[in-house]
């Protein structure tokens, strides 16, 4: 009897015990599980009413606004399902040729635009895609002064209201630009006006907040008391940021929905084999409040 007994308990704790070990086995892959959704929870709260989403990019077509130099976007069809469509053409799918200039629209210029032993695009790694947004708002002064130039002591007279920019940052300098018609903003001799960084200002934010990008409106670094002078190439502001290995985005729009601070800045573009520019897609995530 007391073998039958002591049996039994031997065969009931081997039960618990598995019961037990079964059961932790179960907390712990669920507590992995709940570990593992953590960027899913960030994400739904990223796209809640607690924050706003605002698109960086002018609409890529031939009226895209643009530097000058460059022929607008030309789209060929090459097949379409359409009724009409030429036989040759005719297919179960719409698809174009387009044909755009590097640095058209708004867009990227990696470090091997203006350098060449830089950088190209498909050496830009993902992680520089992403930054917190830093905005010196400097509109008001545009639209006073076309001709206006950001210098070391706008950023500096922006710390002392916002704060220092921290070590990795995207710098916009919001002019409200993209609101003219033409970049270029001709007077009536054809000499172009548009505001631009001093090269001291990027250097500046380069050597003491170790930024990891800039930003602005036109379609130039400089401003074209710069670029419209006879010795002007290289443009010294553009060809410093990318020299020093950053990237720049040119040509971008509703600066004037982004706080000054707060705000994370997303840069995609494609990952072109040796590429020097790309039109690109820029989009903030902003507190909305």
């Amino acid at each position: 009897m007391n073998f039958y007994f002591l049996t039994m308990f031997y065969y009931v704790v081997i039960l618990l015990f598995n019961l037990l070990f079964n059961q932790q086995k179960h907390v712990d892959k669920g507590e992995l599980l709940m570990s593992n959704l953590t960027l899913w929870d960030q994400l739904k709260e990223a796209k809640s009413e607690k924050y706003k989403w605002v698109d960086l990019t002018h609409e890529l077509s031939p009226e895209t606004p643009h530097w000058y130099g460059f022929s607008p976007l030309q789209a060929d069809l090459l097949f379409d399902y359409a009724e009409g469509t030429p036989e040759d053409k005719m297919a179960p799918m719409r698809c174009f040729q387009y044909s755009v200039a590097s640095q058209y629209g708004t867009h990227v210029d990696a470090p091997r635009h203006f350098w060449g032993n830089g950088r190209p695009m498909n050496e830009i790694t993902v992680k520089e895609l992403v930054y917190p947004l830093v905005v010196i708002d400097k509109s008001a002064e545009c639209a006073a002064d076309p001709d206006f130039v950001l210098k070391i002591e706008d950023i500096q007279k922006w710390e002392e209201e916002y704060g220092r920019i921290p070590e990795g940052a995207f710098v916009a300098f919001r002019s409200d630009w993209y609101k003219k018609s033409n970049l270029d903003n001709p007077d009536e001799n054809g000499q172009p006006h548009y505001p631009g960084w001093d090269k001291a200002a990027i250097q500046w934010l380069v050597e003491n907040r170790n930024i990891g990008a800039i930003g602005h409106e036109p379609a130039d670094t400089d401003p074209a008391t710069v670029t419209t002078k006879p010795d002007a190439y290289p443009y010294p502001g553009e060809q410093y940021i990318l020299e020093v290995d950053r990237f720049q985005i040119e040509v971008m729009r509703n600066l004037d929905q982004v706080p000054a601070v707060g705000s994370l800045i997303v840069c995609a573009f494609p990952k072109l084999k040796d590429g020097v520019g790309f039109p690109a897609r820029c989009f903030a995530i902003c507190p909305a409040d």
